[in-house]
């Protein structure tokens, strides 16, 4: 990359810990020096690295109820970003689910798309407690704002996805044709672990935010009904009944989540996932996972070799996964040589080639 650029990173807003909030802070780690401008930011309720870089908010985190939970403020947020300016930049870099990439300035800017706004162009499976007649109005009444959406994706200079499904997301939804750029692994198997509490090693893990398509509670169901299985739930929906053998937990540190990766048998993830991080992290562990046969998880998961894959959700076919990688003798050296294909070091590599040759 030319020495001396200007960059300046965008992100949505920084109040959850996620997938895309470790992309931003990687983004962060490859471009020192850079500062990101985004709509909130909630210290406590995201990651700490955050507290070590140049954050510039919008008008929108001056309110502590938007700023905590920022889908109180979607009517909000595309304006918010469209009246916000960036004149001091070499390069603009946009790490967005829907929002960053309308942020207004003259210089290129390089969109990493973590998939199109799943509440706009999937209302079924954000939404799926919506009533149908509830749904079809919201889709009618934000047809002006999908238009903007994609007048504003179709300004960037070059496209990036995190996965082949999402890079088809964006041809259908944009018609544009993205490269694909894997995230790294967000966390690192190398760093202090802490043991949780209460939680003896042999169980089985799943990790997500709290959001229905993450679909924990099936997860949750399927190895409640199987004696002797226990599972650990980091995040996920409230429960709506205690299971049997199943353990919630929340707001941990890394340290605390590299041991729940270190001491589990096994990752479920059943998500319609953009890419599916905790499969990644679990392979950098040497950990394999059950994961639904679609989405990222079709670039991440070898099958037999990292992890197993099942057709469907619903708990059957769940724990019929679950028995399946019991089944199986997996070798633990052959998942983490997986895991290192999304390694920190790939990542910030591939994101630095492509900005050099935005600016060159």
């Amino acid at each position: 990359m030319s020495g001396g650029a200007r960059v300046v990173i965008v992100h949505d807003y920084l109040t959850q810990r996620g997938g895309a909030e470790r992309v931003a802070l990687d983004l962060l780690r490859a471009f020192p020096g850079c500062r990101l401008v985004t709509s909130c930011w909630h210290p406590e309720g995201t990651y700490p690295g955050f507290q070590n870089y140049d954050i510039e908010t919008l008008w929108v985190d001056k309110f502590g109820p938007l700023r905590r939970d920022p889908r109180r403020s979607f009517p909000f947020l595309a304006k918010a970003f469209e009246h916000h300016v960036i004149d001091a930049a070499d390069l603009v870099l946009c790490s967005s689910s829907g929002w960053a990439h309308r942020v207004t300035t003259s210089a290129p800017k390089v969109v990493y798309c973590h998939n199109p706004a799943r509440w706009l162009y999937e209302p079924r499976d954000y939404f799926p407690t919506m009533p149908k007649w509830m749904r079809t109005r919201f889709v009618a009444g934000t047809a002006r704002l999908r238009n903007s959406d994609s007048v504003a994706a179709r300004g960037a200079a070059i496209y990036l996805v995190n996965s082949t499904a999402v890079a088809e997301r964006v041809r259908a939804t944009y018609g544009i044709d993205p490269v694909v750029v894997p995230p790294a692994r967000g966390l690192s198997p190398d760093g202090a672990q802490v043991p949780v509490r209460g939680v003896e090693p042999g169980y089985l893990l799943t990790v997500s935010r709290r959001r229905a398509y993450k679909h924990t509670n099936t997860i949750c169901e399927a190895v409640g009904a199987m004696p002797g299985e226990r599972l650990v739930v980091v995040g996920g929906s409230a429960p709506r009944r205690a299971q049997p053998g199943v353990t919630h937990l929340s707001a941990l540190s890394d340290a605390q989540m590299r041991w729940l990766y270190a001491n589990a048998t096994g990752v479920i993830a059943v998500a319609s996932e953009d890419f599916g991080l905790t499969p990644v992290e679990a392979q950098s562990f040497g950990v394999p996972a059950v994961v639904l046969r679609n989405g990222g998880y079709l670039d991440s998961t070898i099958e037999n070799v990292t992890g197993v894959f099942i057709d469907g959700r619903s708990p059957q076919q769940v724990a019929a996964g679950i028995r399946a990688l019991r089944q199986r003798s997996w070798d633990s050296n052959a998942v983490r040589l997986s895991g290192e294909r999304y390694s920190p070091r790939s990542f910030e590599r591939r994101i630095r080639e492509v900005v050099t040759g935005v600016l060159a």
